[in-house]
Order: structure tokens, then C-alpha cells, then sequence
């Protein structure tokens, strides 16, 4: 019926709500689900490698 296997993929910056949405990025690492290679400083999702997080790579990642 819809898309069951798609990842979700995570927000580029924590919007800091009280109730964290699904893709937040603090929730996503807390939870184990973020891709390979991609951590979260300071509220903002970074690669582990140094290089710049694009919404293209992010997809190929996940």
C-alpha cells in the first residue's frame, strides 16, 4: 500500500521542539537509525569524514 521500505531521512538541523519529530537528527543517533558515516554536532547533522552533508548524498547514504 505505500512506501514500507523507504528510510527516513534525517533533518539537516534539530528544531529543538520539546516533542522531537521522527526525523531529528538527536533522536535518530539516539535511536541508532542514522545513516553510516553521520554523526550530530551542536544540533546539526555532520559527516564523519569532515565533508559537507547534501541532501544527494544523504539519500544515497540511507
Amino acid at each position: 500500500m505505500g512506501k514500507s521500505n523507504v528510510a527516513k531521512l534525517p533533518k539537516m538541523k534539530c528544531c529543538e521542539s520539546r516533542k522531537k519529530c521522527g526525523r531529528c537528527p538527536l533522536r535518530m543517533l539516539k535511536e541508532g537509525t542514522l545513516p553510516p558515516g553521520y554523526t550530530v554536532k551542536r544540533r546539526h547533522l555532520v559527516r564523519l569524514d569532515g565533508k559537507k552533508v547534501t541532501k544527494k548524498k544523504l539519500t544515497k547514504a540511507a
